[in-house]
């Protein structure tokens, strides 16, 4: 296994499912979500798949086997983004789970596989007759381990009693900026909307030199957080195109280059005259399963080769992927950044159913991602098109 390798094609889904969905909402709202919890998620759908459904899965994920995704989502839960608050790092929490219907006991292997590569604690509920009971279960279980920022991942409606298993992923982070900002040299400056208007908002600042790169129609800005006593590095980005409303194009940019990334990273820190970046916070929740489907992952939702290494039970070949639901929320000031993301995936009983000094001036909108810089994974990746609506 390349680990290196597999982070590698674990950051294109990112900026591809960043250039879909985020296109798509470019007029309508902020958006956040993390790809790192959608990708586990799919992972663990492709361990229980088989035939056509796992060989397409494994495809849109672009891997050759399922083992990869495995020992990828090890890693993640392991070492990547384990903990770091007890050495002055950032607290994080990145917990995965498994509801499934007594009916249908799981196979040794894919409970193996759960628990082990995963870490995920499998429960036995009754779908059949308490269908509500085991969403309002999965919302509490995502609301506790993102600190209580993550508050009805399943909505109404999302499960009943043709549901059989549910997939769970929940992502908590909170990181200290490594150079905080100071609160008293935070003003009200005008944000340019897409719509032609603007708003007034808090833009943070500060006089120090900056992690900054200027590119062909757009700069980056990384943000580095407090490390603590491991490797880990963890920063945020700030992409900001040149022209206020070149938010479309950059996005293409991102989502159709893999190498993109790598290749637009600053690498110094240089001077600024002007520097700005609004305070911002974003709650953001959608059904995921219509992006992917829009995106070309198709046989997972149809059932057309079921889910037959989940379950001990013949049922096992009508089962599919009814609906993956994310939210996440993110806020962003002069301390830093507190984040948290959940995804669930339903699964139903089919037919039962530079050295020059240059500006930052973050005042129109912008793409932003938090990754671990040692591995590249990314955590969350999002778009700012008006600070003050949450």
């Amino acid at each position: 296994m390349d680990l290196r390798k597999l982070i590698g094609f674990q950051t294109e889904f990112a900026l591809r499912a960043g250039r879909h969905v985020l296109s798509k909402r470019l007029r309508e709202s902020n958006v956040v979500f993390s790809p790192c919890s959608l990708h586990v998620v799919l992972s663990l759908i492709a361990a229980g798949a088989k035939d056509g459904t796992l060989e397409h899965t494994l495809s849109f994920l672009k891997s050759e086997k399922e083992e990869d995704l495995s020992a990828l989502a090890s890693q993640l839960v392991a070492i990547i983004l384990a903990d770091g608050s007890s050495g002055g790092g950032p607290l994080l929490s990145f917990v995965n789970g498994v509801w499934v219907d007594k009916s249908l006991p799981l196979k040794p292997s894919f409970k193996e596989t759960a628990s082990g590569a995963y870490r995920a604690e499998a429960k036995e509920v009754d779908f059949q007759a308490k269908a509500l009971e085991v969403a309002n279960e999965v919302n509490l279980w995502a609301e506790k381990e993102t600190n209580g920022l993550i508050k009805e991942l399943l909505p109404s409606g999302s499960v009943d009693n043709s549901s059989r298993l549910i997939f769970a992923n929940a992502l908590y982070y909170k990181g200290e900026w490594k150079d905080k900002f100071d609160n008293s040299l935070t003003r009200e400056f005008d944000f340019h909307l897409l719509n032609g208007t603007s708003v007034q908002v808090p833009f943070m600042t500060s006089n120090k030199k900056q992690f900054l790169t200027s590119f062909d129609g757009f700069k980056v800005l990384t943000l580095p957080y407090k490390k603590g006593e491991d490797r880990r590095q963890f920063s945020m980005y700030f992409f900001l195109p040149d022209e206020k409303d070149g938010l479309q194009n950059l996005l293409e940019k991102m989502g159709s280059d893999p190498g993109f990334l790598d290749r637009h990273i600053p690498l110094q820190e240089v001077k600024v005259r002007e520097f700005r970046i609004p305070r911002f916070k974003i709650s953001y929740q959608f059904e995921a399963s219509n992006e992917l489907k829009e995106m070309g992952l198709l046989l997972p939702f149809s059932g057309e080769d079921g889910l037959t290494k989940m379950v001990d039970s013949a049922a096992g070949r009508n089962l599919y992927v009814s609906s993956i639901h994310h939210k996440s929320v993110i806020e962003v000031n002069e301390e830093g950044t507190e984040a948290a993301a959940a995804s669930a995936a339903v699964i139903a009983l089919r037919s039962l159913l530079m050295d020059e000094p240059i500006d930052f001036v973050a005042d129109h909108p912008f793409v932003f991602l938090i990754r671990e810089d040692m591995t590249g994974v990314v955590l969350f990746i999002g778009h700012v098109i008006d600070p003050y609506s949450y």
